[in-house]
């Protein structure tokens, strides 16, 4: 018979953990305490702030319904599929996941550049991606595709094929079942994945400057405007921070609310 109750954890381990919490909370704190409060306002809605948030969201919005549209199909391949080469490609597409932002700025760069592989061919017919608003697209979306990638891959692993099977059994065609079966049972984990995929956007720093620059208004995002102000007005590289440190708790707060009700609240 199953112990009704689970066995309490050693008093010891709680000294650890309140370490690793301590070190977490701890520099969010000091962000905080350094803000110039009765400025807090101005200082994130200066023209230069302002501009570099709207972009932020922008281009972070943009990159996030391109994840969605590439990503869904990758996950479910990714879960369903058994080919050989399916499964030799998913440490590749998972692979910017650990790669150096600054890695994937320059592997793009390469790729999309005035002469990159395909950027020279773009280029000769009168189209530049780097340096513009559409490569802080590109950028952000090569560091957040994977987090919806797996996020997906991982409810569709979870769902199984179960109900997939039975409506094709039933004479329901592929793309009906896709519409009508796997999308509505990978609804939480579809909103999970998008929802780190605009938080990592959003935050998204060393691709951006390496494959796009820094132009005001075009390119600069707000992590890079938090960068430059760092030398020229640290009050409001601290306070534009706290609006990052803020924005990435409301996702967290958002994931772990969904975590605590449970797929059955959607």
């Amino acid at each position: 018979m199953q112990p009704s109750t689970s066995p309490g954890l050693p008093r010891w381990i709680y000294i650890p953990a309140a370490l690793g919490a301590l070190f977490v909370v701890v520099p969010l704190l000091a962000v905080a305490a350094k803000v110039d409060w009765p400025h807090f306002w101005s200082l994130i809605t200066s023209e230069s702030s302002t501009t570099a948030l709207l972009l932020s969201l922008e281009t972070a919005a943009a990159s996030t319904t391109l994840c969605v549209l590439l990503g869904v199909p990758m996950a479910l391949v990714l879960a369903r599929s058994e080919a050989t080469a399916v499964r030799l490609a998913r440490p590749l597409i998972l692979l910017p996941l650990v790669l150096p932002p600054v890695v994937g700025g320059i592997a793009l760069l390469y790729a999309f550049g005035r002469l990159g592989l395909i950027g020279q061919y773009l280029s000769a017919a009168g189209i530049q991606i780097a340096f513009t608003t559409t490569a802080v697209v590109l950028a952000q979306t090569f560091v957040s595709l994977p987090f919806l990638v797996i996020a997906l891959e991982g409810a569709a692993r979870t769902a199984g094929a179960d109900y997939e099977v039975v409506a094709a059994t039933l004479g329901a065609r592929p793309t009906t079942v896709w519409w009508r079966v796997s999308l509505p049972l990978l609804a939480p984990g579809l909103i999970s994945g998008a929802v780190l995929a605009f938080a990592r956007s959003l935050g998204e720093f060393g691709a951006t400057l390496t494959f796009a620059g820094s132009r005001e208004g075009i390119t600069r995002t707000l992590p890079l405007e938090i960068y430059l102000q760092r030398e020229s007005d640290p009050d409001a590289a601290v306070a534009l921070s706290l609006l990052l440190v803020a924005v990435a708790a409301v996702v967290v707060v958002a994931l772990g609310s969904r975590q605590i009700r449970g797929t059955n609240a959607w």
